[in-house]
């Protein structure tokens, strides 16, 4: 009887925490390159003209050989621009190594050939972590806001709807059991802004990479205690109130281009933004009538209470950024190197609070 072939694309439903499909494909790849084998069993039934198939094997349990006790490569993944940033860090916490992996081409490929090169990139990642001989540190992206979708900024919107970070982690986590590597998932939460603020500048490293630099740290068991400059500056209430004047600018501008916009699009994008600055000043608010109730916030902030630390961190990051940066958004924090290191900021390059607001006068340098 003569053999008869058929080729036909193969519809998968699975539930993302029982996703053994992947583990059955990780295993094959896993397979195909080492040249080890292992059985599995596939039947197929024909039921109302359809044809249902059921494979069965064997999961494999690896003995865990490469643990964080000697250190991590931990991975911080970013949509703009579309990219992973490695950074190995050794098991006294100290930044070793890092590297970046574009991930922008990956926006045409199609869904299988991303599929396929999402399990390349994984089998790329575990081969790292192997060379390096470093455990793996990945986000847990369970604990990130499902809501967020760019805020009304439709190119990013656009690409976090397509690209699914989960999906690619998902499988590194695959391969690297497999492979016998531990795996430690920790909560993202202010690991970006941590980076952008403390190892950025501090180490002159793309603010991605410290992103990644503070997610492996997390999972060696290190706290990020905020620098004692930092808390300088945020005892400092003229500086405070300059702060705020500045968002206070921003607001009204943004005001501004609110009333003279009508494509609503972009008028979602500017009332989103004028929101975050909304809720940056009234943070700052809150912290100028603190000082005087509360000096010994900066004490509190590195202590051990989980919401207190991360208040501080928010707290830090919108006294910051627009203030001293001039910009929300950046990627270049080196210029708080000085302020960083030496604690140092020129008040008058700042131009300071105008007379008549809190009492403030401008100025000339402090340092």
């Amino acid at each position: 009887m003569e053999n008869l072939f058929l080729k036909s694309s193969v519809k998968i439903t699975y539930k993302e925490n029982k996703d053994k499909w992947n583990i059955f494909l990780a295993m094959l790849l896993e397979s195909f390159k080492s040249e080890r084998y292992f059985p599995y069993t596939v039947e197929l039934k024909l039921r109302e003209g359809y044809i249902y198939g059921n494979v069965s094997f064997e999961i494999p349990t690896p003995e865990i050989w490469l643990t964080r006790k000697y250190g991590v490569i931990g991975i911080d993944t970013n949509a703009s621009p579309l990219h992973l940033a490695m950074a190995e860090v050794s098991e006294d916490g100290n930044l070793v190594s890092y590297q970046s992996i574009s991930l922008h081409e990956f926006l045409n490929y199609s869904k299988k050939r991303k599929e396929h090169e999402e399990w390349l990139l994984a089998h790329k990642i575990v081969e790292i972590a192997k060379e390096k001989g470093k455990a793996i540190a990945i986000e847990d992206l369970k604990k990130v806001k499902r809501g967020f979708r760019g805020d009304g900024k439709a190119k990013l919107r656009k690409r976090l709807h397509y690209w699914n970070f989960r999906s690619l982690l998902s499988k590194t986590e695959r391969i690297a059991r497999l492979n016998g590597i531990e795996v430690i998932k920790v909560n993202p939460a202010f690991t970006s802004v941590i980076g952008s603020l403390k190892y950025a500048p501090q180490l002159n490293i793309d603010k991605d990479i410290a992103g990644a630099y503070v997610i492996g740290r997390r999972a060696l068991g290190f706290k990020e205690d905020i620098p004692e400059n930092y808390l300088k500056l945020l005892s400092d209430k003229e500086y405070l109130e300059y702060a705020i004047y500045r968002y206070e600018e921003k607001e009204r501008e943004l005001k501004e281009k609110l009333k003279e916009e009508t494509n609503q699009y972009r008028r979602n994008a500017i009332n989103s933004e004028l929101k975050e600055f909304q809720k940056a000043k009234t943070i700052l608010l809150e912290k100028l009538q603190s000082l005087q109730s509360e000096p010994s916030w900066g004490k509190e902030a590195n202590g051990r209470n989980s919401d207190s630390h991360q208040k501080a961190w928010q707290v830090l990051k919108v006294a910051l950024v627009l203030p001293l940066l001039g910009k929300a958004f950046t990627r270049d924090f080196s210029s708080l190197k000085p302020l960083l290191v030496e604690g140092k900021w020129k008040r008058s390059a700042l131009g300071l609070v105008p007379s008549g607001f809190g009492g403030t006068m401008p100025r000339g340098n402090t340092g």
